[in-house]
């Protein structure tokens, strides 16, 4: 059967195109990956706010595949509401299914911490308004961000179209000495094949929504397959 070492539900957002297929090319053998979408098309407060709202239905679908953990794959719509604003989804999620359950921000977070990454710089797809919600929350979770810096794209089909290389040189032309490593965020830009370019460049630990997400949810699993996804992946 597929799935035999661990069976795991991604909730992603309709218009999510990448993070499901950066998954699927680095997903251990007898991992399986079990997706439902939750409506969403441009990348602002309204919609990510409203989209929240579809999690527990999500995840009632993502019962009935028998899957042994649930995540919310979403960095933006995990953050929206502010400071704990990623529990409460978590936590309405596990009532409603009894399956243990973590968003993309809950994951950074983790990686962050980790890795000790305390004085950060953020690079995102996002519009400036859904940036300044990020700083705001990493900030609340005691990070420092130092810059965040965003493309403004708000259709999220845009987004995905993104190359890899448009986060390896938005993060290169951000960098600065006094950083202790690199975010980039959104599940829906393609980042796997940079990351560990940008670590050897720039000497510095990287994190990506889509990074922290899978490892978290392998490690949820206990699986400990080394991945070349960066120090997250390599150390811990």
């Amino acid at each position: 059967m597929f799935g035999w070492r661990g069976r795991f539900g991604l909730i992603v957002p309709s218009s999510n195109t990448t993070m499901e297929m950066e998954f699927h090319r680095y997903i251990p053998e007898g991992i399986s990956l079990h997706t439902a979408r939750m409506p969403l098309r441009n990348v602002n407060e309204e919609e990510l706010t409203k989209m929240a709202t579809f999690a527990t239905d999500a995840a009632k679908l993502l019962a009935d595949a028998g899957v042994e953990l649930i995540v919310f794959g979403c960095t933006s719509g995990s953050f929206i509401g502010g400071r704990d604003f990623e529990k409460e989804i978590e936590m309405k999620i596990e009532e409603e299914v009894n399956i243990e359950t973590f968003t993309t921000s809950t994951a950074v977070i983790e990686a962050l911490n980790v890795l000790d990454i305390q004085s950060l710089l953020v690079i995102t797809p996002y519009i400036e308004g859904i940036n300044q919600k990020e700083k705001e929350f990493l900030e609340a979770n005691g990070f420092e961000v130092l810059d965040i810096r965003g493309l403004g794209i708000e259709d999220n089909l845009e987004i995905g179209k993104l190359e890899p290389y448009t986060a390896y040189r938005l993060a290169k032309a951000t960098f600065i000495d006094e950083a202790d490593g690199i975010f980039i965020s959104c599940t829906n830009w393609r980042t796997f094949e940079i990351i560990e370019k940008l670590e050897s460049d720039l000497r510095v630990p990287v994190v990506t929504s889509n990074q922290a997400t899978l490892w978290m949810a392998l490690r949820a699993l206990d699986v400990r397959d080394e991945l070349p996804l960066g120090r997250l992946f390599r150390e811990y």
